[in-house]
């Protein structure tokens, strides 16, 4: 999944001491970091006089393993393909569709899953989406150097790529670099070529990146000239002026991914305030602000259809034709298997 434009170390202290800056007490938002943005809570905020108390994560296993272990939040936002997760271990429960008017103005595609929704109840709001695909240098980097995803291996980049420390981007980058499209049904032959090809891109890589803010310095100090991140980094460099372009259309393809918010079983907040939290992030208000702040889209589909196709262009969310890697709900085991393999890669094994 898939946000960051706030340093990794200030979320992870905010975690890690279980501190968390108190705005409205009846209400605990643990977030991506960079993801209170305002224009989603403006709603919440008219009618219940301050904004949500926010905690934020940097990647998905963090945030599951902070609530896991006890930590006291209302609402918090997985990307898709870890809800089942959370499901599994019993920390989420289902929201009331009754509570939620908006609800049926989310884009249908986003809700197809019955780890969102089944005959126990909506466990999942889809709330905002976006791509992982090729970063580039325009001013260094010739587009025929990023028309293939082998790009990473290639000898001409070594010590100058990035890409995330996430195992669900980094695999999904695997996979289709490997020829598979989806991770539905991986068998262990696709597992280990995706694997030996990260092997192989290993030792080039400059650094795995845990946020947009660090993607975005390692390419602004000229150190990386190859990423492969989200929306945001681009939305960011192009805001400094910096030659940068995002290149969906590969010979392989590109992914994209859609996360939203479960709500805590047990929780310590006011329900009726987590349902006022969603529904403010759902009114068609939050999409250009979405777009404006981190690039990112909306899964009001109304909201969407309503903007400039200019402005969806210049953010990367316009139509393009390419393979598509989505990053849909995926087996447990295969994510605990995806995660620890990514580990021993990373580790040099």
């Amino acid at each position: 999944m898939k946000h960051g434009l706030l340093l990794a170390a200030a979320a992870a202290t905010l975690l890690f001491t279980g501190t968390v800056r108190a705005d409205d007490p009846d209400l605990v938002v643990l977030d991506w970091a960079g993801l209170d943005i305002p224009g989603a809570y403006a709603e919440y905020k008219d009618k219940n006089g301050d904004k949500p108390t926010y905690a934020f994560f940097g990647s998905d296993d963090e945030a599951f393993q902070k609530v896991s272990s006890g930590f006291k939040a209302d609402v918090v936002e997985p990307c898709s393909q870890v809800v089942s997760k959370y499901r599994e271990a019993g920390l989420i429960e289902p929201w009331d569709p009754t509570k939620i008017p908006r609800l049926k103005d989310i884009d249908p595609r986003f809700m197809t899953s019955k780890v969102f929704q089944d005959d126990k109840g909506v466990w999942f709001i889809p709330t905002n989406w976006g791509v992982t695909a090729v970063i580039y240098n325009t001013k260094e980097v010739p587009v025929a150097d990023v028309a293939s995803l082998q790009v990473f291996a290639d000898p001409k980049y070594a010590g100058r790529i990035s890409i995330p420390n996430s195992s669900d981007d980094v695999w999904a980058l695997a996979y289709l670099a490997t020829g598979v499209t989806n991770w539905d049904n991986i068998t262990d032959d696709q597992f280990n070529a995706a694997a030996a090809w990260l092997r192989k891109v290993h030792p080039s890589v400059r650094a795995y990146w845990n946020d947009t803010a660090e993607l975005q310095q390692l390419m602004s100090s000229g150190e990386v000239l190859v990423g492969w991140g989200w929306n945001d980094a681009v939305a960011g460099l192009k805001a400094q002026d910096f030659p940068v372009a995002m290149k969906r259309d590969t010979k392989e393809g590109y992914s994209d991914w859609y996360c939203g918010y479960v709500k805590v079983k047990g929780s310590p907040g006011k329900p009726e305030k987590a349902y006022d939290f969603i529904n403010s992030w759902l009114n068609p208000q939050t999409a250009p602000a979405l777009i404006e702040a981190l690039g990112y889209g909306h899964t009001n589909k109304a909201a969407m259809e309503a903007m400039d196709p200019a402005v969806l262009a210049a953010a990367g969310l316009d139509p393009v034709k390419a393979t598509i890697f989505e990053q849909n709900p995926k087996d447990p085991k295969l994510h605990e298997r995806q995660l620890a393999e990514f580990e021993k890669i990373k580790a040099g094994f």
